[in-house]
C-alpha cells in the first residue's frame, strides 16, 4: 500500500511541475518541465538512500568497529531471510537508526552512536526486527533476493 502512495506522490508532483511548466513557458515549458520531472524521480529512485546517509552524516562500519551492532544486523537478516545490508553509524547522541535502500539488495542501515551506546544484550534485535520489518514492506519495491 505505502509503495502505491510512493509512486502517487510522485505522479502527482510530475503533474504539478508540467502543469506549473506549461503555464510559464508554454510548450518548452511543459518540455522542460517533462525532463526535469524524469531526471527527479530517476533519482529519487536510485540515490534516495545515499541521499538520507549523506544527510544524516553516516559512515559505513566494518564488523572489526562495530562487531555488537553488525552481530544483531547478521542475525536480524537472517531471521528475516534478506541479504545482509550495509551497515553505518551516525556520530550523534540521539538514540536514533533507520533503514533505507531501494530493495533488498541495496539496503543499509544507520544507527546513532548514541543509541548503540544504550543497548544491552538482546535489547535491540525488536527494534531492528520492527524497523526493517517497516523498510521491507513500505520501501523496498522487490521482493528479497
Amino acid at each position: 500500500m505505502n509503495a502505491i502512495k510512493t509512486v502517487f506522490l510522485l505522479v502527482l508532483l510530475s503533474g504539478l511541475f508540467l502543469v506549473l511548466g506549461y503555464a510559464v513557458g508554454g510548450q518548452v515549458g511543459l518540455i522542460v518541465a517533462f525532463v526535469f520531472s524524469l531526471g527527479m524521480n530517476f533519482f529519487s529512485y536510485w540515490f534516495s538512500d545515499k541521499l538520507a546517509l549523506k544527510m544524516a552524516g553516516a559512515g559505513e562500519v566494518t564488523p572489526d568497529q562495530e562487531p555488537h551492532l553488525h552481530r544483531i544486523v547478521d542475525e536480524v537478516s537472517a531471521m528475516a531471510g534478506m541479504p545482509k545490508p550495509k551497515v553505518y553509524v551516525i556520530q550523534n547522541d540521539a538514540p536514533n537508526a533507520f533503514a533505507t535502500g531501494r530493495n533488498a539488495k541495496h539496503a543499509a542501515v544507520a544507527a546513532t552512536t548514541g543509541i548503540c551506546a544504550s543497548w544491552t544484550t538482546g535489547s535491540s534485535r525488536p527494534f531492528w526486527a520492527t524497523s526493517w520489518a517497516t523498510s521491507a514492506t513500505a520501501t523496498f519495491w522487490s521482493a528479497p533476493s
